[in-house]
């Protein structure tokens, strides 16, 4: 599939991965509805020009996520939604028994897996749907799903349960997704990027960044959210890879 002349549907898209993946898609000749909760996401939508459109929503909301689908292929000029990257997520740290004895909040555990493997269904389920009524390419392709998973769905640290949990979830939905979707000519794939730049990130502190940066074994730093866009748009443009998660780490293996 091309990117040039096809819309796509970015979620998280304010900041960070989503953001970038949505500026290379664009720069690429493609159209792209961002989703994000934040406001922020209208903003970076102008800066994109006239082949991008903000659409506020919530990942986990049926609602939100038909209305941000329904405006992709409204934006598609009659060629239908024919790709998704999902970057949309949430970071959680909690151990199951903290210093005092306590346990670990089940409230706080639900909700991590609600966003990130929850949301992620439901992105998925949703855009397939619309996908399926496209008209099939030479090869009979209809439509291509990116998310996003992490390292921590295999190299989970102390107090990743919930998130390594649902980043595990997300992985192990690619291969029976693509083996579904096949049928309608649909794609899907997952990335496990390891430690980026992003806004998630910047909420560690300095040592704790430059101490993961130092134990990449190469190149010695974190990740660079275009570094995940350029991997998006290849899965998209690349029709044989489906079914697989791709670490994007450096070769890092978390301790």
């Amino acid at each position: 599939m091309q990117v040039k002349d096809n819309t796509f549907l970015i979620t998280g898209a304010a900041s960070g991965l989503g953001a970038a993946t949505a500026e290379r898609l664009v720069a690429g000749g493609g159209r792209v509805v961002l989703c994000d909760l934040s406001d922020v996401v209208e903003a970076h939508a102008k800066t994109l020009g006239e082949h991008a459109r903000a659409v506020r929503g919530d990942v986990t909301s049926g609602d939100d996520i038909q209305a941000a689908v329904d405006a992709a292929v409204e934006l598609s000029d009659g060629r239908g939604l024919a790709g998704v990257v999902h970057c949309a997520g949430v970071v959680s740290v909690a151990k199951l028994v903290d210093r005092e004895g306590n346990p670990a909040d089940l409230d706080a555990y639900a909700r991590t897996v609600q966003i990130n493997l929850v949301g992620t269904f439901n992105v998925m389920r949703l855009a397939a749907a619309a996908m399926a009524k496209n008209v099939p390419g030479e090869d009979g392709e209809r439509g291509v799903i990116v998310n996003t998973a992490s390292i921590a769905a295999f190299d989970g640290q102390v107090g990743q349960c919930a998130y390594s949990a649902s980043k595990a979830g997300v992985v192990g939905m690619s291969l029976p997704a693509a083996r579904e979707l096949s049928r309608h000519g649909v794609r899907v794939m997952a990335i496990a990027p390891g430690v980026f730049e992003t806004p998630m990130m910047s909420e560690i502190p300095d040592e704790a960044a430059e101490a993961l940066a130092a134990a990449v074994p190469f190149p010695k730093r974190l990740g660079k959210p275009d570094e995940f866009a350029r991997l998006a748009e290849q899965i998209i443009i690349n029709s044989m890879l489906n079914g697989e998660t791709i670490r994007l780490d450096g070769g890092i293996r978390m301790q």
